[in-house]
């Protein structure tokens, strides 16, 4: 019997709100630290995209 592939776990919404947070040093976003912060800014509303869907499926498969 094979295993189902499984996806990678992903970090929450909240663990890559603190990733983005970190980056903010004194208020001011550094330079080199832009392309990093537009990332995670993705990866953040992707995340709360999913979080936001996660009840609604687990009702539907219920």
């Amino acid at each position: 019997m094979t295993m189902p592939e499984q996806s990678p776990a992903r970090p929450s919404a909240d663990a890559i709100n603190a990733e983005i947070r970190a980056l903010w040093v004194d208020g001011v976003l550094p330079v080199e630290a832009r392309a990093e912060y537009a990332r995670l800014v993705v990866a953040w509303a992707e995340a709360v995209q999913v979080e936001r869907q996660a009840p609604r499926l687990a009702l539907e498969a219920a």
